[in-house]
């Protein structure tokens, strides 16, 4: 078939592509968007596309920048260099909110150095491993592989080349997110999670983060995909903890693993430690099934892949401009510097035993990553089986040569964290290659562009990860009076940082409780990180603001925890092979609900996460979706794919995914700044309406109806 493909620029015209300009813009809607992606990961464990909202940004941008300043055009050449170079950000993201944030919950600190190196060589080792696919997968399968999301992009490359442009509505929804998440969050001008416990139901309660982004992503996905999910978080909020609340209530002992009675916790309490566990079962489950029920496709990609490595030098040799990709050799040798890359980074506690792995797993998951975008798009790509299977079968070999250590369960997270984002990057790589394609680009300098883009967002997405993690910390002096006898135990003194520093200028020695440690602590102290002072005396614990348990300061403060639901499991299955110590009877629930699910015939997945996540989370997705299902009962409008990826309310729901996402980092600043939180706090001069959820409810009740009317506008790319 690809004999016989004209693309939209033929192989004998030469336009400008690989120019400064694009490169530049590409690099920062890349950081923008990567930065927007982790914060959604963080909140709800999924990301969308960022290639066709940066297209069409592009677009845009550079029209307005040529009627301004009397520049020339950019040809659709160099706007599909923007977005090939812009979406490695969403990507490099995805896996590093799946994978980092576990080494919080393992008892370490977050280190930007070791962010960085996963990220840079997850995202580098993706884009080498997709250039000797690119024939297989994308030429020759032309017609047979559509790969949705690069296709739409195509189209919105090509109509906007012809005078078409969609990017009023993405920067519309983008400013909207934006100032709505200010007003409502740094503001304070009405509450961010509305929330309603029923008396006469022990346990249950209904709540909603009243979010722009999140209403964004139900839209997105789609009604179907948000009521499963909301059928989880129905099941958590509505059977479960209720269940839990009511069997348990009655118990005079603390049951595993908690450490306080169940009648004496909180709903939050009995989700954390119970519900969460039975989620975080159901998700790797979840995830499980996918990856097995995409086996077909994976034994065929991979032997695709082989033949085409095999046949990489006679396939990929320059014959004209859409033909010429990178050589064989570059992948050969930044392959070899990928390894020593690995073995070398003194934080990753990697050999070369495990580097060599990393490249073998790297290879197979790129492999399967590419086919499957290809086949059912990148949303349903199942990344995270793949990284739960990458770490089930390291844990299994690192128990089996006797690796379980504490620098072995770093060294297993980060061969996952690393073929995680190879395996995520690849995808989106295919994607950004078909693109290419379709519209004429040159191979070469495409791939290029996508080394540039990983590596310039894999330098900054660790800061970012550690500036929301940081913002949501909390020191609470509200620990169990226990003095450490043996300071050996202690690591070197730290400050309080954030906006408890003002009050305690003070150093203290840091110790860190994990699951090894010794059982008379374990008895006294939770897993995580305390300050004790000169003396031995714990005198405060260091709440993470990703997966922490305190969402209140000491002075009463609201602080915005990020539950980071695919790092859990993967710290769940950390500890449950290296350590064996897990309550596997809850995990085993999750497991078996996950089953019934999908013997019903319905995604375990989704329902999940939902059972995962608190019902905060799901309830503005499904309010998304409800709104795409009233947009397209209304408008009638046909179920291409073009249309699902390019409708002006999905353009929409990305610029508020975008700017409510950013917004929120904004705003995490504000938090690590002592005084300036305190004083953009207008909750006072609102009276009663900054605390009632029936205000929030219409308030939010308002952007939803907004992104209904855009939505049932005729689309105008």
């Amino acid at each position: 078939m690809s004999k016989d493909f004209k693309p939209f620029i033929s192989h004998t015209e030469k336009l400008k592509e690989f120019t400064l300009g694009p490169i530049l813009m590409g690099v920062f809607l890349g950081i923008l968007f990567g930065a927007s992606s982790l914060y959604l990961a963080l909140k709800v464990g999924m990301t969308v596309s960022a290639s066709i909202p940066v297209a069409v940004l592009s677009i845009t941008l550079f029209k307005g920048i040529s009627k301004m300043f009397g520049f020339r055009h950019a040809t659709i050449l160099e706007n599909n260099m923007v977005q090939t170079t812009g979406s490695a950000g969403e990507s490099i993201a995805f896996g590093v909110a799946v994978t980092m944030p576990a080494l919080l919950i393992l008892g370490y600190d977050l280190d930007v150095g070791r962010i960085m190196t996963v990220s840079i060589l997850g995202g580098l080792l993706g884009v080498l491993m997709m250039i000797p696919l690119r024939q297989a997968l994308i030429v020759k399968e032309h017609g047979k592989l559509i790969y949705p999301e690069g296709t739409a992009c195509a189209e919105v490359l090509i109509v906007g080349e012809k005078g078409g442009s969609s990017g009023k509505i993405v920067f519309g929804g983008f400013f909207l997110g934006l100032f709505y998440k200010f007003f409502n969050v740094g503001l304070r001008l009405w509450k961010d999670v509305p929330e309603r416990a029923f008396s006469f139901f022990k346990g249950s309660a209904v709540a909603a983060e009243v979010s722009p982004e999140l209403l964004g992503v139900g839209y997105i996905i789609g009604l179907r995909t948000a009521a499963i999910m909301m059928a989880g978080g129905v099941l958590s909020s509505f059977v479960l903890i209720p269940m839990i609340s009511l069997f348990g209530g009655a118990l005079t002992e603390p049951l595993f693993p908690a450490k306080t009675l169940i009648r004496d916790m909180e709903i939050h309490d009995i989700w954390r430690n119970y519900v969460l566990y039975i989620g975080a079962g159901a998700v790797a489950a979840g995830g499980i099934i996918s990856l097995f029920q995409s086996l077909p496709t994976i034994i065929h990609g991979a032997k695709s892949g082989l033949k085409s490595v095999m046949g990489s030098k006679g396939s990929i040799e320059s014959k004209n401009r859409t033909e010429d990709d990178l050589p064989f050799s570059f992948v050969v040798i930044g392959t070899i510097l990928m390894v020593l890359g690995l073995w070398f980074a003194p934080a990753l506690h990697i050999n070369l035993f495990s580097a060599l792995l990393i490249v073998l797993f790297g290879f197979l998951f790129v492999t399967v990553s590419s086919r499957l975008t290809g086949e059912i798009g990148s949303s349903s790509n199942p990344i995270s089986g793949m990284t739960v299977a990458t770490l089930l079968l390291t844990c299994l070999v690192f128990l089996a040569v006797g690796w379980i250590g504490p620098e072995h369960r770093v060294g297993a997270l980060s061969i996952a964290a690393v073929v995680c984002i190879a395996a995520s990057n690849g995808g989106t790589t295919s994607q950004d290659l078909k693109t290419g394609y379709l519209v004429g680009a040159t191979p070469r300098l495409q791939q290029w562009g996508l080394l540039i883009g990983a590596l310039t967002s894999a330098i900054v997405i660790g800061y970012s990860l550690i500036l929301l993690n940081d913002a949501s910390t909390v020191y609470t002096k509200k620990v169990p009076d226990y003095t450490v006898t043996d300071m050996s135990l202690l690591k070197e003194k730290q400050k309080v940082a954030g906006v408890e520093s003002v009050k305690d200028q003070n150093e203290y020695f840091v110790l860190q409780v994990t699951e090894q440690s010794n059982a008379e602590m374990l008895g006294v102290l939770s897993p995580g990180k305390y300050l004790v002072d000169n003396a031995g005396k714990v005198t405060y614990l260091v709440d993470p603001g990703i997966n922490g348990s305190v969402n209140k300061r000491d002075d009463g403060t609201s602080v915005t925890k990020y539950e980071a639901p695919k790092a859990r499991l993967m710290s769940l299955i950390i500890d449950g092979i290296l350590t064996q110590k897990l309550p596997w009877g809850l995990v085993l629930l999750g497991v078996a609900l996950a089953i019934v699910l999908e013997l019903c015939g319905i995604s375990a997945l989704p329902f999940a996460v939902g059972v995962y996540l608190p019902i905060s989370a799901s309830t503005p997705i499904f309010v998304g979706g409800l709104v795409r299902w009233l947009v397209e009962r209304k408008t009638k409008a046909p179920e291409s794919e073009l249309e699902a990826d390019t409708g002006p309310g999905v353009l929409f729901s990305s610029g508020l995914i975008a700017g409510g996402s950013i917004a929120g980092i904004l705003l995490a600043v504000t938090q690590i700044m002592p005084g300036v939180s305190d004083a953009l706090d207008f909750s006072g001069k609102m009276g009663g309406m900054a605390t009632s959820d029936l205000f929030a409810t219409l308030v939010f009740g308002g952007a939803a109806v907004i992104l209904f009317a855009v939505g049932r506008k005729k689309p105008k790319l």
